[in-house]
């Protein structure tokens, strides 16, 4: 017998046309799938939870680096005779 699967699946009907739009168009701007934009709505209406995107899952803990900040700091000043 296979192993049951963690999620739940859902099928919705009924999905008046301009929420289908909204949705799809959340997503590209997110850059994510309709799925997941879909899940992660509900689980932010739901839980008051909203899930992002965290580096730290993949890269392991984040590590100040003083010099890197200092170089990007830098970068960021504004030359004003380049702005007149």
């Amino acid at each position: 017998m296979r192993e049951q699967a963690r999620e739940i699946q859902y099928t919705i009907r009924g999905v008046p046309r301009e929420v289908d739009r909204a949705l799809r168009r959340r997503a590209i701007r997110r850059k994510v799938s309709l799925n997941r934009l879909i899940v992660e709505e509900l689980t932010a209406l739901t839980t008051g939870e909203r899930k992002r995107a965290d580096f730290r899952d993949v890269t392991g803990q984040w590590t100040s680096d003083p010099a890197f900040d200092e170089i990007v700091a830098s970068q960021r000043q504004i030359d004003p005779d380049k702005w007149k």
